[in-house]
């Protein structure tokens, strides 16, 4: 009964040729009452890795803000860009550190190294890599798209249609997600975002 009111959404993440798209809906809910119609759950980590997330947002901002300063430190002490796994890990070690009270958040980070990478992570920091993922309340629905279109080496035109379209799907079916789609992009030159209205 505790996790009566853990806010839904839904959150994808897709792996391209030269890249990754994360993308998630717009709306806050808590229950039966929708909270706001208009929060981003998109992340710039690094330059070169983003994350989305359904769940508890302040946990999440929380948990970017942390990762995000740890990343510039050993950016600095390395000289070289953090690779997408190392953020992966880092948000790993301090939502397993928090697992008496997590964070309750559920996590897609993605991001472009020598290739594109995708790692889900749960509020108690187990690390799962994939090609493609879904994460919150309406990612059966998003799961199920996905899995029937996805093809290895997309386009950038491709993912970003597919997410799109996935994040639709969960949004007919699932009441805590809805209101918009945020989408962000990560290439290995740049990260984009963008907003479409449903």
């Amino acid at each position: 009964m505790a996790f009566q009111f853990m806010p839904g959404a839904t959150a994808v993440g897709i792996s391209f040729d030269s890249g990754v798209v994360l993308a998630s809906e717009k709306r806050v809910s808590y229950g039966n009452f929708v909270v706001n119609k208009n929060t981003k759950k998109t992340f710039q980590v690094t330059d070169h890795v983003g994350a989305a997330c359904a769940g508890m947002i302040a946990d999440m901002q929380i948990l970017v803000r942390q990762v995000g300063a740890l990343a510039k430190i050993r950016k600095l002490e390395t000289r070289r860009m953090v690779p997408p796994n190392s953020i992966a890990k880092m948000m790993s070690v301090i939502m397993f550190e928090r697992r008496f009270f997590p964070l309750l958040t559920q996590v897609i980070v993605g991001g472009i190294d020598s290739n594109s990478q995708i790692y889900t992570l749960d509020p108690l920091g187990s690390v799962l890599p994939d090609e493609y993922a879904a994460v919150g309340s309406g990612a059966e629905m998003a799961l199920g798209i996905m899995d029937s279109e996805y093809k290895a080496k997309m386009s950038e035109q491709s993912a970003k249609a597919l997410a799109i379209k996935a994040i639709k799907s969960s949004v007919q079916r699932d009441s805590a997600s809805g209101d918009g789609i945020d989408l962000l992009v990560v290439r290995r030159d740049q990260q984009l975002e963008e907003s479409h209205k449903l």
